[in-house]
């Protein structure tokens, strides 16, 4: 049960020799000219896939960062925001209390100088009366000392009729 090889399948000695001659010449020049520049290229791809790695890695890292800084900033505008929102609202319900105020103290104000108006007018009237009753006074008894009255009966009566006769303002 041997196998049996066919001749025109095995390969004869000179063609193996040729063959062998032509690979490791092959060779030879493969490694004197293409060898070099295969391996630089191999390894300018290798050093160009890890710098392009690292970029990535940094990028990733730079958006990471900017990320979180934006989300800092964020956090601090949305702060300054409520702050400022804080402040304005205090402003605004400061302004109305001073306003509040000083409406009320302007009113005060009012009231005070309308009374003090009010009393100096009543004071100008009561010393205007005053004096006009001190004139009818002095002028009622310049009459009744011109006349000269004996009667103590006779002057009532004419000092009541003067009296009803003067009308008071």
């Amino acid at each position: 049960m041997f196998l049996e090889i066919n001749p025109l399948v095995l390969p004869d000695i000179g063609l193996v020799f040729w063959n062998t001659v032509a690979f490791v010449g092959l060779l030879v020049v493969l490694r004197k000219f293409a060898w070099k520049p295969i391996l630089k290229a191999i390894s300018d791809r290798e050093q160009g896939i890890a710098d392009s790695l690292a970029k990535a890695d940094k990028m990733k890292a730079d958006i990471t960062a900017m990320q979180n800084e934006n989300e800092t900033l964020l956090v601090k505008a949305r702060e300054e925001r409520a702050t400022l929102i804080k402040d304005a609202k205090e402003a605004s319900e400061k302004m109305v209390a001073e306003a509040k105020d000083k409406a009320k103290s302007e009113y005060e104000r009012i009231i005070a100088d309308a009374q003090l108006a009010i009393t100096q007018q009543k004071n100008a009237a009561l010393t205007e009366v005053k004096n006009q009753v001190g004139a009818l006074v002095v002028e009622v008894a310049e009459k009744v000392l011109r006349k000269e009255l004996s009667n103590k009966a006779d002057q009532e009566s004419y000092i009541q009729k003067l009296a009803d006769g003067v009308k008071l303002n």
